[in-house]
């Protein structure tokens, strides 16, 4: 007998919660001035929620060392603050890393921009 689907997994759930926890933590709990407008773009869970990798970008690509040096640093407090508004067995351990998908889609479309621009269109 199939089991019937539920919608989201409770992975998914956990990925979706730990995702907009952290942006709000972000936003309004992280003080240290070298992060700067950071967007947090997706997070992976592993199977028992040990480890939680989030991927993120920042505003002006200038900062993003130092922003990567800031998360790395408010790690411990993120992950304190995340154990008080997600209850979990255990929190997972936070990695942050710096997301180059939107940047290889842009230059991907300009390449094909560029392309398309030098060669006609042939019927």
């Amino acid at each position: 007998m199939r089991k019937s689907q539920r919608g989201y997994a409770r992975q998914d759930r956990v990925k979706e919660q730990i995702m907009r926890e952290l942006a709000e933590l972000v936003r309004t709990g992280l003080k240290d001035p070298r992060a700067g407008f950071i967007t947090i773009n997706e997070v992976e869970v592993t199977r028992d929620y040990s480890h939680a990798t989030v991927y993120y970008t920042v505003l002006d690509d200038s900062t993003r060392d130092i922003t990567a040096e800031a998360l790395d640093h408010a790690r411990g407090h993120l992950r304190t603050e995340l154990s008080k508004r997600i209850k979990l067995f255990k929190t997972p351990e936070l990695h942050f890393v710096y997301d180059e998908s939107l940047e290889r889609g842009m230059s991907i479309s300009h390449l094909i921009e560029q392309v398309a621009a030098e060669k006609p269109v042939e019927d």
